[in-house]
């Protein structure tokens, strides 16, 4: 078995990062005022923890170092590292329910020394999660029997069960309603606000002993000699803008592991390079991906219908755009509204941020929102490629699991129930595999085999030709009919599986290719400017840090991208992070700038940049959104 040293669980530098923002938000975050990793792993003894609880730490102070060699690269500093079993990256619902599900097996075979450690580069668990969400309880319910019981004390209270379903085509005045496929009937359904769930689902993982440390971002995949994942290591902290060491710097740590589960959500950076090391993606169509965009709201109670869905199509997008709105009202007198947006789209002046704030004043919206409050908002990219998108999951030393393998039901419009259940499946595999004191690196055979037997994989077997259809040459129209016969007909049975036209970016047309689109100025009661909203996600970065959005030569990348695309950059950001700034010295007369503090990781521009050369890195531990209610 791994060995047992004092770990910390919940404990998370977010709470000083929170601390200070409360007490002074425009203030710069300084790391000497958080605790060292070291420190909290050399200081923690267990210590009983109920549901609901959020232990603090004591925050000493830090001695500097005596004298800073700036001629010695800090990365080639000792790390310090810790042996566990399991190592799960990602504190999202794949890989809690991940960590749950191995706990719950070892609990149950006597084998207490199991270690399963789980790692979240948000502050406090949740605080990165953003969905709709109308959740389906299968998986959930496997996992935790008793999740919703009113005999259960720590059950998951803030539930809405969803009692009507509507779906409308809109025009830019009109709303008609049309048939919504059987996929999207949400009988049985909860709406419920991920991030509140995310917070709960760790406290129910803390209780069977998972080790959880938020504020701790994997930067980095560690290797074995003969190739194989062996764990991973945190970034170094204190590290200037120019790479220099800080007085506050301290080298990352590593985590060796006998299995690591990748649970980063869609896109992540370590799966990334895993896919790519391993070339996963051999045998499966690249993914495509949307943004989603989201709001909360308190509205006037007269105008909330507790346990509506809504769900939208057409207006304000463009027929060669593909998505969608969303209104679920939840709770006592609160919407969750957003839109999501292919970022397949080929309008390089479409701004998916100004088509959300345009889409908010149809009356289908706007008649529900008059009156009422904004109080959060948030934005993060999902996968939409299905089934034919869905790479090997398996790979020496560990597996992907949840959006980072892409098990998004688009047509279902839900993703957390696949998601859990892959974690589920991995966990299964993964006790297995140990138990069987296998020496030597693990390779996960079974879970691959799991995942092809279950509902995971013929649920998206049955939908996988309705998003691509949209690409035929009949565009929204032709795909709304066709998926319209997927869904009461063919059901997933025809000898044909449709491609995708390939990856996003390289769906973007020039900008003079393509009509330029005005958005109409924010009224700041229904509609708001980027930065109003992005001050309700809570967002702050160090600002002393080496920017986490990694473009090599910023002069280079305006030289390519301003030409052809007009400052797409700015546009495709839900966050404001990027602009091009008037600038006679430049040959071009204007000036790339990237405003990172903003960044609220949705991961789009890595995704839509045309020329791909914006690589999204995990920043310093603890930093990023603190969403609510998201």
């Amino acid at each position: 078995m791994a060995s047992k040293v004092a770990s910390p669980r919940f404990l998370s530098r977010g709470l000083g990062l929170a601390a200070e923002r409360a007490t002074c938000p425009t203030k710069s975050i300084r790391l000497a005022t958080i605790p060292s990793q070291r420190s909290l792993l050399r200081s923690y003894r267990p210590a009983a923890i109920r549901a609901g609880q959020r232990r603090t730490f004591t925050s000493t102070s830090r001695r500097p170092l005596a004298d800073l060699d700036h001629s010695v690269d800090p990365r080639q500093q000792y790390r310090e590292s810790d042996q566990v079993d399991v190592c799960i990256v990602g504190g999202g619902p794949a890989g809690l329910s991940a960590a749950i599900r191995l706990k719950q097996l070892a609990n149950e075979a006597g084998n207490d020394d199991f270690r399963v450690l789980l790692l979240e580069k948000a502050g406090e668990l949740g605080d990165h999660i953003v969905s709709g969400n109308v959740v389906e309880p299968s998986a959930l319910s496997e996992l935790i029997p008793d999740w919703n019981s009113e005999d259960n004390p720590n059950r998951f209270e803030p539930v809405t069960p969803a009692t009507v379903d509507r779906m409308r085509f809109l025009t830019k005045n009109r709303s008609i309603p049309i048939p919504a496929p059987p996929q999207m009937n949400n009988h049985g359904n909860y709406i419920i606000s991920l991030n509140q769930f995310t917070k709960w689902l760790g406290e129910r993982a803390e209780e069977v002993g998972v080790e959880i440390y938020p504020g701790f971002a994997a930067s980095e995949v560690l290797y074995t000699p003969d190739g194989c994942v062996k764990g991973v290591a945190t970034n170094d902290l204190g590290v200037a803008r120019d790479g220099t060491p800080k007085a506050s710097f301290e080298r990352g740590m590593e985590f060796h592991a006998r299995v690591t589960l990748l649970a980063e959500g869609c896109h992540g950076s370590l799966s990334k390079q895993v896919i790519k090391k391993y070339d996963l993606r051999r045998d499966c169509q690249p993914q495509t991906y949307a943004l989603g965009i989201k709001e909360v709201w308190e509205v006037q109670p007269e105008k909330f219908q507790k346990g509506l869905v809504v769900h939208s199509m057409g207006y304000p997008l463009p027929s060669d755009t593909y998505g969608g709105g969303w209104m679920y009202h939840f709770g006592e007198n609160m919407v969750s509204l957003g839109l999501v947006v292919g970022l397949d789209y080929p309008n390089p002046w479409l701004a998916p941020y100004g088509e959300f704030q345009k889409m908010k004043h149809h009356p289908l919206y706007k008649s529900v929102l008059e009156g009422g409050k904004c109080i959060s908002y948030g934005a993060r990219t999902l996968n939409e490629g299905g089934f034919q998108s869905i790479p090997k999951c398996a790979f020496p030393g560990g597996a992907l699991i949840g959006d980072t393998a892409g098990f998004l039901n688009v047509p279902k419009i839900k993703g957390t129930h696949t998601a859990m259940r892959s974690g589920m499946l991995a966990a299964e595999a993964t006790y297995t595999a140990l138990s069987g004191n296998v020496e030597g690196s693990v390779f996960l055979y079974d879970y691959e085999d799991k995942l092809r037997a279950s509902t995971i994989w013929s649920e998206l077997k049955e939908v996988r030709n309705m998003r691509p259809s949209f690409h035929t040459p009949l565009g929204l129209y032709g795909g709304i009919l066709y998926s319209g016969l997927e869904a009461y007909i063919l059901r997933g049975k025809t000898p044909w599986t449709l491609k995708h036209a390939g990856p996003d970016h390289e769906a973007t047309k020039l900008a003079d290719q393509c009509k330029k689109i005005e958005y109409p100025k924010p009224d700041g009661k229904i509609s708001f400017d980027i930065l109003t909203s992005v001050s309700r996600t809570g967002t702050n970065h160090e600002e002393d840090q080496p920017c986490h959005l990694h473009v090599k030569d910023w002069d280079k990348h305006a030289q390519m991208e301003w030409p052809k695309y007009k400052g797409i950059e700015n546009r495709f950001c839900p966050a404001g992070v990027y602009e091009y700034i008037e600038d006679d010295s430049k040959e071009l007369g204007v000036r790339f700038q990237i405003n990172a503090q903003n960044c609220v990781h949705c991961k789009t521009c890595s995704i839509k940049v045309p020329d791909q050369d914006i690589e999204w890195r995990t920043p310093q531990g603890g930093e990023g959104p603190k969403y609510v209610m998201t």
